[in-house]
């Protein structure tokens, strides 16, 4: 390949990128995919302030993340319920950790997933590095963040704040139709079209 070919298929690639991501914004439409981290989570947050400012009509968000930091998950769904417009979501393929808790920001009449997205709710986790006065500390703030996020499962969900410790202490797992059961999901749907317009 030479010089001017491997320019032109990076001013191709930029062109796509670009039609996909005009694209998405024209829908107002955002996707999640991978794990949260801080640099995410700034795009994410950039991509909901200004679809906000451009309107107010509904934002729909696809997610599929296993999780990641926490910080960052709590930065966008903090952000979710401090735009205007409504945020929808929809969940797909696997769904877990502090993914969940982002999942939850939108009332439940706004949260759908697709048939075969799987959930998973459990205790938050963290590495311990330095002396043992720095574990203890790690320790007391993670029991901090489980608790809260516990607090705000059941509040989303309906859950007792009981029955949601006891399903986080450990790994849980849930099909679409359990966490409809469950009340993380509003509604399974198999099309955009189902979709409220």
């Amino acid at each position: 390949m030479t010089h001017l070919e491997g320019e032109q298929d990076l001013i191709e690639a930029a062109k796509r990128f670009n039609l996909q991501e005009s694209t998405l914004f024209e829908h107002r439409t955002l996707t999640i995919f991978g794990e949260v981290t801080k640099d995410m989570a700034q795009r994410t947050a950039e991509k909901l302030l200004s679809l906000s400012f451009a309107g107010d009509d509904p934002i729909t968000i696809y997610l599929s993340s296993p999780g990641g930091h926490v910080e960052s998950g709590d930065s966008i769904f903090d952000l979710i319920g401090y735009i205007k417009p409504t945020v929808r979501i929809v969940g797909t393929g696997w769904v877990g950790s502090i993914a969940t808790h982002i999942y939850l920001a939108p009332e439940r009449k706004n949260r759908f997933c697709l048939p075969n997205t799987r959930f998973l709710i459990h205790q938050p986790a963290g590495g311990f590095g330095g002396d043992a006065s720095d574990v203890e500390i790690h320790a007391r703030e993670i029991l901090k963040t489980r608790e809260r996020i516990n607090r705000i499962i059941a509040k989303r969900t309906g859950r007792s704040l009981k029955k949601v410790a006891e399903d986080t202490d450990r790994d849980h797992w849930m099909s679409a139709e359990e966490s409809l059961d469950y009340g993380l999901v509003g509604k399974i749907i198999s099309s955009v079209a189902e979709l409220p317009s």
